[in-house]
């Protein structure tokens, strides 16, 4: 029954969609072609007329009949846009004695006529377009005249006016067909308004629905199209069954024409605006754009006679443009929009100003007698047919947009949907159905709270409503089979009564972005909190501390050789360690106290709200229980020690200040014999230690840091003839701006902390040198003067190039400086140090290595290069006749010094037994304060030698013995044209 049934529905869409349509077609062809027209009438017979102009002389029926009698025959008069009266005549046939005839005068350009009996001169009937009298009436375009049987064989004269390009003639016809023939006229014009109308009425609501101004623009085309054909037809004298009124038929046909030639170049750009452009010649449409609007202006007011002239140049000139532009356009494109449009224009063109080729050229006949009806209906259809392929152009594309949208919409990776506001899934596609599973438009299960955590819908509702968000992220409910939630992206907008929207699992990306963050203030080896992370911890109890003055402290954890491990055994088994080691202490802490990782083996705690007695016995605890347990890693057991340096944090402190004061802690720690624990309360001495560090170091980096500096000099004796020399090493002092003296250790940690130690090695021997200078004939004694250079200066390129520079321009005094260099400092760069000495040993400077023995207590780098003296370092001097092993090590290195040709100065000589002592191993010079104490500059101008300064009596007894028993033996001194400076 079921395929009956589609069978049956088949045949009846068959039926009425091919087969009757067919048969309505055949049948108005039959009809057209076979059968009888409701309107059968005989064709008129054309009259022959005499034709004479109005004159001067002509003024009534009598004096034009005169005038027409020697005028020649024919069958009409074209008055050429001449609006000056016309006389004509014919002779009235002699068949209307038996059948009732009517002579038509057909001209729709005719304005009035007149007509007389030629025998008696009795008048006929007068008319025009406002009324008729006696036998004249209005029919169709023109006028009609009644013919009586008294009339037969006797002649007509008529008087008649034109304006326009009129052809007068006269047709003879029986009453009754004049009768029905304008019957037809009425009938077609009847149709052809409807017709076009009801085609431009539709042409205009398809624009309106499809929002298409082409299509306006079109349905004003059509109207204007109608007129024309009406125009050419004779009946615009009426519009909708109505009579057009006098006074606005004459002007109003020169506004239509040129309203028709205006539409037609516009709608003829807005349908090839893009063809075009590839065919070129667009400047040529510009011109005739440019005449549309002075021609609507001219139309408005000038006479058809003054006015057509004009325009038919103009009009002519746009015909052939456009002509050749469309040849072109459907040569190139082939579109059969265009071919529909482009034959409706051209139909429309050449039959619509037929009349105006045949008024101004005089040719007749072309087209016919129908051509404006024809024209007007065929355009009409052409136009019907253009729009229905555009329309079916325009079905086919949406079509494909819509398959296009269904596969894009199908295809989507990301999930497309469509919800009612009850946040039912109305909707969905394939990519949606996959995240949220296959029953999402079930009923029972497309509720949109089942697949994700309470309050989504509540979040989403109020984003589509309130338009406060684009979109939103959202945790979906937990899927059997996954481990976690999942986390989507929704975006989503209301439309009507619906809510669309997208949904993109973004899962992953939202983990990533949390590893971010959580990379952001973490170590991602331990996980511990990594420097950024502690700093914003530490900040927090610093707010804390000053919001409710709550105590804090900072712990700084070291490791104690952790290096080894990873040397030994890799950095692998290093980050286990490490790990192992934040699994202690992160154990041992609440989850208030924050723990992070600011370097390889080292480690934070800040402790919020902790009293420094109770962390430092959490320290105590965490140092136990790092120390107590090895760590296994595989086969292999390790044991870790650790340092830590507690701080007690005050009000203000910054985060980096706390630091660096817990790592100051924290290394006293490893060196000390505190357990592994050194605290630092508020008052510490450290702290203020610290302070004057950061002071300092501010005061050394504005442009008067040099104002404090000052410089003392401190003997050094000849121990072979010590009242024969006056030696001396330069040490740096410095006073605060109170006028307190600055630890020297203090200023050079804060000068190289600070990068500003090359500036103050650079005032110190300039200061020098023009201390020299100013006093260099006081200093006849003076062999050497030692300068210490730091290690920073040396590595300073720019620093060197000075010191060069002050050796060049002070010759005459550099055979008696001696810089020193620190062994640490000429072992850290053996060839930069290389260079160095080169360099200054060939202007004529000596140099000596200073505290020589005390950092690597290696003598092979001796080989590397040659220095003139040699300073042993004090740590072997003092008390060395305590230590019979510091005496054996001096020994030794006065030996080697001697065997390398360098002399030797032992500092820090505190008492007369070290000085006799120094004395027989053979040292050549010491300095300490058994000698003297640094001097005053101006002392040691009054000074005769280094000796003048010893206090010690015992002291200077031996020194004397030393000066006489010298005295009996030769000695060369290397120095003795040599001065030696030293800075600290």
């Amino acid at each position: 029954m079921d395929n009956l049934n589609q069978g049956l529905d088949r045949l009846l869409y068959a039926l009425s969609t091919y087969a009757l349509p067919f048969f309505i077609g055949l049948m108005s062809l039959l009809a057209l072609f076979a059968w009888k027209t409701q309107y059968p009438a005989a064709d008129p017979q054309q009259l022959q007329i005499r034709v004479i102009k109005e004159s001067a002389a002509v003024a009534g029926p009598a004096q034009a009949l005169a005038q027409l009698r020697e005028s020649s025959i024919s069958q009409f008069h074209d008055t050429r846009l001449s609006e000056v009266p016309v006389w004509l005549t014919f002779v009235v046939p002699e068949d209307v004695e038996h059948t009732p005839m009517m002579v038509e005068f057909p001209s729709r350009h005719a304005m009035d006529i007149a007509c007389w009996d030629a025998r008696t001169l009795k008048a006929l009937g007068t008319g025009n377009h406002q009324g008729t009298t006696g036998g004249i009436t209005a029919i169709k375009a023109g006028f009609a005249l009644e013919l009586s049987p008294a009339l037969k064989d006797e002649q007509v004269v008529c008087r008649t006016s034109a304006i326009g390009p009129a052809r007068l003639s006269a047709l003879i016809w029986r009453a009754n067909n004049l009768q029905t023939s304008a019957q037809e006229f009425h009938r077609k014009s009847g149709l052809l308004d409807g017709g076009i109308i009801v085609l431009a009425i539709f042409v205009l609501v398809t624009a309106l629905i499809n929002r298409n101004r082409l299509y306006v623009l079109f349905a004003a085309w059509l109207v204007i199209n109608l007129r024309m054909g009406a125009l050419s037809a004779g009946w615009d004298t009426q519009w909708l069954g109505y009579t057009v009124p006098y006074d606005w038929l004459l002007q109003g046909r020169m506004i239509t024409i040129t309203l028709y030639y205006v539409l037609t170049l516009i709608l003829f750009t807005s349908l090839f605006r893009d063809d075009l452009l590839h065919v070129g010649h667009e400047w040529l449409v510009r011109v005739f754009q440019w005449t549309c609007f002075p021609l609507l202006i001219l139309s408005s007011f000038l006479p058809s006679s003054s006015y057509l002239p004009l325009f038919w140049p103009v009009v002519g000139a746009g015909i052939s443009m456009l002509a050749y532009l469309l040849v072109r356009i459907l040569r190139k494109t082939r579109s059969r929009v265009a071919m529909w449009y482009g034959a409706a224009i051209s139909i429309t063109l050449v039959a619509s100003f037929y009349e105006v080729l045949s008024a101004a050229l005089g040719i007749k006949g072309l087209i016919g007698s129908v051509n404006s009806v024809t024209a007007a209906l065929v355009s009409s259809l052409l136009a019907a047919l253009a729009i229905a392929e555009q329309m079916r152009h325009e079905h086919v594309q949406r079509l494909e947009v819509q398959a296009k949208l269904e596969h894009t919409y199908a295809a989507m990776p990301i999930g497309l949907f469509t919800l009612d506001l009850r946040g039912r899934f109305t909707s969905a596609n394939p990519a949606l159905v996959g995240m949220l599973g296959p029953n999402v438009l079930t009923d029972g299960a497309n509720a949109w709270q089942q697949y994700f955590t309470n309050g989504a819908w509540t979040q989403l509702h109020q984003m589509v409503h309130n338009k406060s968000e684009d979109e939103m992220e959202i945790q979906g409910k937990p899927v059997p089979g996954y481990s976690g939630s999942k986390c989507f992206l929704v975006k989503a907008t209301l439309a009507g009564d619906k809510i669309e929207g997208s949904l993109q699992d973004v899962t992953e990306k939202s983990r990533a972005t949390a590893d971010l963050y959580f990379l952001a203030d973490h170590d991602s080896l331990t996980k511990v909190l990594n420097r950024r992370g502690i700093a914003k911890a530490f900040n927090s109890a610093i707010a804390s501390l000053t919001d409710r003055n709550a105590p804090v402290a900072l712990a700084y954890l070291d490791l104690d050789r952790f290096k080894l491990i990873n040397d030994l055994f890799g950095h692998g088994v290093g980050d286990e360690v490490l790990q192992q080691v934040c699994g202690r202490v992160s154990d041992l802490l609440s989850r208030e106290l924050q723990f992070g990782r600011v370097g390889g083996d080292e480690f934070v705690i800040v402790f919020p709200d902790t009293p420094i007695a109770r962390a430092a016995v959490m320290c105590r605890g965490i140092i136990d229980s790092i120390d107590t347990l090895p760590y296994h890693v595989g086969e292999n057991a390790f044991h870790v020690r650790g340092s830590i340096g507690l701080i007690e944090v005050r009000a203000g402190m910054q985060f980096n200040d706390a630091m660096s004061t817990a790592d100051r802690a924290c290394r006293q720690a490893k060196s000390g014999s505190s357990g592994g624990l050194v605290v630092y309360e508020k008052n510490a001495i450290a702290f203020k230690k610290h302070e004057a560090e950061l002071k300092l170091i501010a005061l050394l980096a504005t442009s008067s840091a040099t104002d404090g500096l000052y410089l003392e000099m401190q003997p050094i004796m000849s121990l072979t003839k010590p009242y024969e020399s006056l030696n001396f090493e330069v040490l740096l002092r410095m006073r605060d701006i109170d006028g307190n003296v600055v630890p020297t250790d203090r200023l050079i940690a804060a000068a190289e902390n600070s990068g500003r130690m090359g500036m103050i090695d650079r005032w110190v021997l300039s200061t020098t040198l023009a201390w020299l200078n100013t006093n260099y004939t006081q200093l006849k004694h003076t062999k050497f003067v030692c300068m210490n250079l730091s290690g920073a200066s040396l590595n300073d390129e720019k620093f060197l190039q000075e010191v060069y520079v002050m050796l060049e321009q002070n010759l005459h005094l550099v055979g008696q400086l001696c810089l020193e260099i620190t062994e640490s400092v000429a072992l850290h760069d053996l060839e930069n140090t290389r260079r160095f000495v080169n360099k200054v040993r060939g202007y004529g400077a000596k140099v000596a290595l200073d505290d020589f023995g005390a950092g690597y207590t290696s003598f092979s780098y001796l080989k590397e290069f040659t220095a003139d003296l040699l300073k042993i370092d004090g740590s072997f001097i003092v008390n060395m006749n305590k230590h019979p092993a510091n005496i054996a090590i001096v020994e030794a290195i006065v030996n080697l010094a001697k065997n390398l040709g360098m002399k030797v100065i032992a500092e820090w000589a505190e008492d007369n037994a070290t000085v006799q002592t120094l004395t027989e191993i053979g040292v050549d010079y010491v300095q300490g304060f058994a000698v003297a104490r640094a001097q005053h500059p101006d002392r040691l101008l009054k000074a005769e030698s280094s000796a003048s300064f010893i206090q010690d009596e015992a002291l200077a007894q031996y020194v004397c013995l030393i000066q006489k028993s010298n005295q009996m033996l030769p000695q060369v001194d290397m120095f003795s044209d040599v001065r030696v400076i030293n800075m600290h």
